[in-house]
């Protein structure tokens, strides 16, 4: 009785909190009133002909043009329609072909012939964003309940603190970057860790293999960079920062390492203690067993997983250098060096974590049943 009141109550919750979510959705559709710049939705689009431009490789390329009617949503002038030009291409990498239905803001004006008219400043896409947002908190709490709520408090509380990062670094010297992020990366451990696993011996153990593990990586990584002086390093992408790029590069790798370290590490004292809850009586060899070969199979997939999301935000670069006639070979040495080096460094902070994790959750996971927390 008592447990199927539990999932009743549970349902209720879970019903308010998608309502919750279905009424702010509905809002973001009809916000209008919250944007100072007007807002007009686009009733109809007239395509008028296209004209051609010159590429980089002196190759023409058609540009498109539309005429748009749009309705004022917004504003002194809400209600009235608005004559509107757009121009794209087929890239649309730099421009957008519009269609009835899609809400853009605008910068208005008066053409000679008293007829309102308009240039498109932006696209409107709140309601998107806050379509999609919804849809992941509800699969988000409807599946880890109490902790999915934890993992966004978490969420919130990093971009608070990454925010406090960087108005810190804006008044800071640069000499400063790295222990900047080094305060990050231990607020950010403390934080998502104790909301999401709360106040144990399990969260103890993993933020410390996390820290450990993380700042190991970033001694090593820099000792190997002293040592070779940066050869084969190139700096390219970075050549818009006033600031020395080591410094930074530095910087970006202590970050990047902490997501792939902190869940190698929360893993690896997870599946401890889940041993030491299904037998109190285990020994620390067999544990250490368990462990190494739990650690075998998370190290390949998650070094796997580090070298392409590094890899695949450097593809639009790729390819543009690849369309305009540099060669493999350049493309890959200018992009990619950098990325490598971050993948190759959060492997290693990962392949460092596994015996830490298990170092570690065996020392501060009581052993006794009784002693459990």
């Amino acid at each position: 009785m008592n447990e199927w009141l539990s999932v009743r109550k549970k349902a209720i919750l879970l019903i308010l909190f998608a309502a919750l979510l279905g009424m702010l959705t509905l809002f973001s559709f009809h916000n209008y009133a919250w944007y100072e710049e007007p807002i007009a939705k686009i009733t109809a689009a007239e395509a008028v002909g296209n004209d051609e431009t010159i590429g980089a490789n002196r190759e023409s390329y058609p540009v498109y043009n539309q005429k748009l009617t749009g309705l004022l949503m917004s504003g002194e002038s809400e209600g009235e329609l608005v004559v509107l030009e757009n121009s794209y291409s087929d890239s649309l990498a730099y421009s957008q072909m519009y269609r009835s239905g899609d809400e853009v803001f605008l910068s208005l004006s008066e053409s000679g012939t008293g007829v309102m008219a308009g240039k498109i400043v932006g696209v409107k896409r709140d309601k998107y964003v806050v379509l999609f947002g919804s849809l992941f908190l509800f699969v988000l709490v409807a599946t880890a309940g109490k902790k999915g709520l934890l993992s966004l408090i978490s969420i919130a509380g990093n971009i608070l603190l990454f925010s406090i990062a960087l108005d810190s670094y804006e008044i800071a010297d640069n000499a400063q970057l790295l222990w900047i992020s080094s305060g990050a990366v231990i607020g950010w451990t403390v934080l998502t860790l104790l909301l999401v696993s709360g106040r144990n011996r399990k969260t103890y153990a993993a933020i410390l293999s996390t820290l450990i593990g993380t700042f190991m990586t970033l001694m090593i990584a820099y000792a190997v960079i002293a040592l070779t002086n940066g050869q084969g390093l190139r700096y390219e992408e970075m050549q818009f920062v006033t600031h020395y790029p080591r410094r930074i590069f530095l910087s970006s790798i202590l970050i990047g390492s902490l997501g792939a370290v902190m869940d190698v590490a929360i893993t690896m004292v997870a599946a401890i203690q889940e041993l030491y809850e299904k037998d109190p009586a285990i020994s620390a060899r067999a544990l250490f067993q368990s462990g190494r070969e739990i650690g075998k199979d998370i190290m390949g997939t998650m070094a796997n997983v580090l070298l392409f999301a590094y890899v695949s935000g450097a593809i639009p670069t790729l390819v543009f250098y690849l369309e305009n006639g540099s060669d493999v070979f350049h493309t890959f040495s200018m992009q990619l060096s950098l990325e490598i080096t971050r993948a190759l460094a959060g492997s290693l902070g990962i392949v460092l974590t596994v015996p830490l994790a298990m170092f570690t959750a065996v020392r501060l996971i009581p052993k006794k049943a009784g002693d459990r927390r």
